[in-house]
């Protein structure tokens, strides 16, 4: 962000009576909060009253926004910080909207933000859900909502399959080791096929002659993210694990962010593998 912009933004917070001011009967609880992307969505939207949203972003109520039946109705903004600071906030919640600069520049403007964050394992997720409510000044709904999907992950602990299940998404990419999928299907009660640590291409070679008892079929009924002409998932090979295999078909809104929702895409995989 230039200087000479920074300078008008200033003048134009300036020119709608400046940047809010949180009540001072709670500093701690914001009232007027703007979301910038679909994951930041939906942590406003699980933990506030409607009353207190004053926009979301334009992704919402997408098929991939797992809190969009909430959005409905609800105001949307583009992650542009002229558009934004018209809306004169008290707090932007964002993962990733609106540029790597984006908390720096509000927070020069006067405007708190709250980052979403990453977390590589399922504990880190629950804290975080809790981190981010807590900054919302919802402690207690965060503590609920945690409370709650942690009693999940332990009924399904108490499980073991003992099958092998193979993470599958329309591009030919799967995980291993040091991811949340890897983490979530562990949680499962299932073994990962995909040892090799990181997001990779399909292990086309070793599913020549190994393969897995479960698919993990993620974002196949969404329209988007499907394979190009050299994607791994055109091969027979890869083909053919669909047409054999257990498929468990896993929404892409359980899974495209690092939310407590992964619960759902646990169950699925936990249920499923017992077919």
């Amino acid at each position: 962000m230039s200087r000479l912009t920074i300078l008008f933004l200033a003048g134009l917070l300036a020119a709608c009576g400046g940047p809010p001011t949180p009540p001072a009967a709670d500093t701690a609880r914001p009232v007027r909060i703007v979301s910038l992307d679909y994951c930041a969505d939906q942590y406003v939207l699980e933990f506030l009253d409607r009353d207190r949203i004053l926009a979301v972003s334009p992704n919402a109520e997408k098929d991939f926004s797992y809190r969009r039946d909430a959005a409905k109705g609800l105001r949307t903004v583009r992650p542009i910080a002229e558009d934004v600071i018209l809306l004169k906030p008290d707090l932007v919640v964002r993962s990733y909207g609106g540029g790597p600069d984006a908390a720096h520049f509000f927070e020069r403007a006067g405007i708190p933000v709250l980052d979403v964050g990453w977390a590589s394992d399922l504990p880190g997720v629950l804290a975080n859900v809790q981190r981010i409510a807590d900054g919302l000044g919802e402690h207690d709904r965060g503590a609920a909502l945690v409370a709650e999907t942690q009693a999940r992950l332990d009924h399904l602990a108490k499980r073991s399959s003992g099958k092998s299940a193979l993470y599958m998404t329309p591009a030919g990419v799967t995980s291993g080791p040091g991811s949340l999928v890897h983490e979530m299907i562990v949680a499962a009660g299932l073994e990962n096929f995909q040892q090799q640590p990181g997001w990779r291409s399909l292990p086309l070679e070793r599913l020549a002659y190994e393969a897995p008892e479960v698919i993990a079929a993620a974002f196949f009924s969404d329209r988007t993210n499907h394979p190009d002409a050299w994607s791994p998932m055109n091969h027979p090979v890869a083909r053919d694990q669909l047409a054999e295999r257990t498929v468990v078909s896993l929404e892409g809104a359980w899974t495209s962010c690092n939310g407590w929702f992964l619960i759902n895409a646990i169950e699925a995989l936990a249920e499923g593998s017992d077919q």
